[in-house]
């Protein structure tokens, strides 16, 4: 699915837990026809109680409600609340499901998340439903109205319709969405692994094209050769390189340390870079210039050549402008790293950064 860009969308910027959960709620409580729901991390606990409670009052009461969960994200689910949600008629469907002839397959997972309410406006972000991580964790949802709504329901329908859903197909209604008058350029770029890398060949692109600003928002730093290359060369153009990687109370800590490994070589190229420190910060995104990309996908191995992830691009200065606030408030409440302190840290924590970094490697091997 090849998707373009779409005029007269109404973008919004819910961050924080505190915010968009309600909003989300509240969204799904005011579906009229039909809600969509696609998630990764799903674990039984107060956070999915609340969800899967509106999911039911919304089915009960007429709504079509499709959920369609990622098979290994979603193990940490209960059969209790999977049958919950499967007596009150939402329909749920799993991607990917283990399958012992097929091992490498397995590793390919539905990292997406997004929630599609009477298939007019479209939620995305990198959200999960856990105790752990909703008022814990820092993260941010988009929410979109007009034309470019229309690609997100086709990403859902075609995987929904998918054999890797293991589900009977379905036909699924398109609709035409009108443009908003003064409103944001937007579209949809979604990965299918490395079979189909259109976020990071997007990304790649716009580095190079960068002449203002790049700015790298992300909780897993651990780019590919080449993304460090581009990287490199953008602050070697004299360009705002920063980087802002989550830091205090990291979820993956040998993940942190392999990202860690290459610090060294980008603060020598002029690469700013900062850890959050507050509270661990999930949250992902892109600026460069005035274009934003938003979503689910981090910048690491996994999701730029294993995963199925699914981001909002914008091309606005406004909508730059309200995100970059936002990373300046971040860059304020973070460690930044200094070159001369980092070339002088411990024995100890090279080796850490290097095993971890080697365990990376021979992930990222396996494709």
């Amino acid at each position: 699915m090849d998707t373009e860009w779409r005029s007269g969308n109404g973008i919004d910027l819910l961050p924080d837990s505190r915010r968009f959960v309600p909003a989300l709620l509240e969204a799904i409580d005011e579906a009229e026809e039909s809600i969509w729901f696609e998630q990764y991390l799903v674990e039984s606990g107060r956070v999915t109680r609340r969800f899967f409670d509106a999911l039911i009052r919304a089915a009960k009461r007429g709504v079509e409600v499709r959920v369609l969960l990622d098979s290994f994200g979603a193990s940490g689910l209960g059969q209790r609340d999977r049958t919950r949600l499967s007596t009150a008629g939402v329909a749920l469907r799993h991607y990917n499901p283990f399958m012992m002839r097929r091992l490498r397959r397995n590793l390919v997972r539905n990292h997406r998340k997004l929630i599609l309410v009477d298939r007019r406006v479209v939620y995305t972000g990198g959200y999960c439903l856990t105790d752990d991580y909703l008022g814990d964790w820092f993260d941010l949802v988009v929410q979109a109205e007009g034309p470019v709504v229309e690609d997100w329901i086709t990403l859902f329908a075609d995987l929904w319709e998918s054999s890797r859903t293991r589900g009977d197909r379905a036909q699924v209604e398109r609709r035409s969405l009108g443009a908003q008058a003064g409103g944001m350029k937007a579209r949809l770029m979604h990965n299918e692994g490395h079979r189909r890398p259109t976020i990071r060949c997007s990304l790649h692109q716009r580095i190079i094209e960068a002449t203002r600003r790049l700015w790298l928002y992300t909780p897993y730093f651990l780019p590919s050769r080449q993304l460090r290359r581009l990287i490199t060369e953008a602050a070697g153009r004299g360009i705002d390189v920063r980087l802002l990687i989550a830091g205090e109370g990291h979820d993956h800590p040998t993940v942190h340390l392999a990202g860690q490994r290459h610090y060294g070589p980008l603060l020598e190229a002029g690469v700013r870079i900062y850890e959050y420190q507050p509270r661990f910060t999930h949250a992902k995104f892109c600026i460069a210039d005035d274009w934003v990309t938003v979503g689910s996908c981090n910048f690491d191995h996994w999701s730029l050549h294993w995963n199925l992830e699914a981001n909002l691009e914008v091309e606005s200065a406004d909508f730059a402008r309200t995100l970059a606030g936002l990373f300046d408030e971040h860059c304020a409440d973070s460690r930044p790293i200094q070159g001369r302190a980092w070339s002088q840290r411990s024995r100890a924590q090279r080796t850490r950064e290097h095993a971890a970094a080697m365990v990376s490697a021979w992930l990222a091997g396996l494709r």
